[in-house]
């Protein structure tokens, strides 16, 4: 099976995901609890003129069938609407572009700390097994692991905020920043502006970048083990491969291969993690405006964020299956998978 034939056989299975995925949105959205028309109009007024009125205009007095239909084919189309309750009459499309670029931000940098931290932690620890720097790396990983990210975030905006009890002031390290404030995107260019988004942003990254850097370092760390001890590369070894190619090769790239869905749900963790970190971090991001979108019923807005929020997990597991086919080609071309 070729490499195209195989991407076009995921991204058709992926179709029916995102349907389904959409269709237990709905449901969850229309049968819930939230009444968007008494939202509006205050948790009291759940009847009367107005309330009728209210459900009228948001079609809420239709069919189930027909909103169904409505829902789906909006949606589809890149027609997400308006926001009911928290920005009565701005377009969802507005909303996205200005709190995405935040989450995405955010989201870089915490791949990026997991990435750089966890993975040659783990590669370290498991080319020098049994010896004290292997213990130390693998006990600060399963710490650090251990550490919620609430709990975290919480801990490091209050330690942040007593920097200049310890004798560093992190306000004012580099640029002067606050600690808890969305980072500034609107000049990244600007040597100083990008310097301070980084500075704003790197706290939140470090807390939700956390627990999968822990993960990349144990799992890294026995795979490079297992790698080391496997026949081929012994037998590589006794060929008199040298030091430098066996390493790079035959046992760093063979232990990339049980990371793959770790680093690809570094996705997942950003989602379900960034409600939070953004929170405490008044990041302000998609995160926020979600928990915000929810906890007022607006739900135009979070049907089209958890649309976007389906599409991105999608999109990383067939990311995940292509990694897989670069990394190791015996995965996914035999005829008949």
């Amino acid at each position: 099976m070729s490499r195209w034939r195989y991407l076009g056989k995921r991204l058709l299975l992926s179709i029916p995901v995102v349907i389904f995925g959409t269709s237990i949105t709905f449901v969850l959205l229309r049968m819930g609890p939230v009444d968007p028309a008494a939202a509006i109009l205050g948790a009291q007024q759940t009847q009367g003129g107005d309330y009728e009125r209210v459900r009228e205009q948001l079609g809420l007095d239709r069919p189930l069938s027909e909103q169904y239909i409505d829902f789906m084919s909006d949606l589809f189309t890149l027609q997400l609407g308006q926001s009911w309750v928290i920005a009565q009459g701005t377009p969802v499309n507005e909303l996205l572009m200005q709190y995405a670029p935040r989450t995405l931000w955010l989201g870089f940098w915490s791949v990026v700390v997991a990435l750089f931290i966890g993975i040659p932690l783990g590669f370290y620890a498991g080319m020098r097994p049994n010896t004290w720097s292997d213990y130390l790396a693998s006990f600060g990983g399963i710490v650090w692991r251990a550490m919620p990210n609430f709990w975290l975030a919480v801990i490091l905006v209050s330690v942040l905020s007593q920097s200049q009890q310890f004798g560093f002031d992190w306000s004012n390290w580099i640029v002067r920043t606050d600690i808890v404030t969305p980072p500034q995107l609107n000049n990244l260019t600007d040597p100083e502006q990008f310097i301070a988004a980084l500075k704003m942003v790197f706290p939140a990254a470090l807390v939700l970048g956390s627990a999968s850097m822990g993960n990349e370092m144990r799992i890294g760390r026995t795979a490079v083990l297992e790698t080391k001890n496997s026949n081929y590369v012994q037998s590589a070894k006794a060929t008199g491969v040298p030091r430098r190619r066996l390493v790079w090769k035959h046992i760093f790239r063979n232990s990339l291969i049980p990371l793959i869905p770790i680093i690809t749900g570094e996705a997942f963790l950003l989602i379900g993690g960034s409600v939070l970190v953004e929170t405490v971090f008044a990041i302000n991001g998609l995160g926020y405006l979600f928990f915000q979108a929810a906890i007022n019923g607006d739900l135009p807005l979070v049907g089209s964020l958890m649309f976007v929020f389906i599409l991105l997990l999608v999109t990383v597991n067939i990311l995940q299956d292509i990694l897989y086919t670069v990394i190791d080609p015996r995965v996914g071309y035999q005829e008949g998978e």
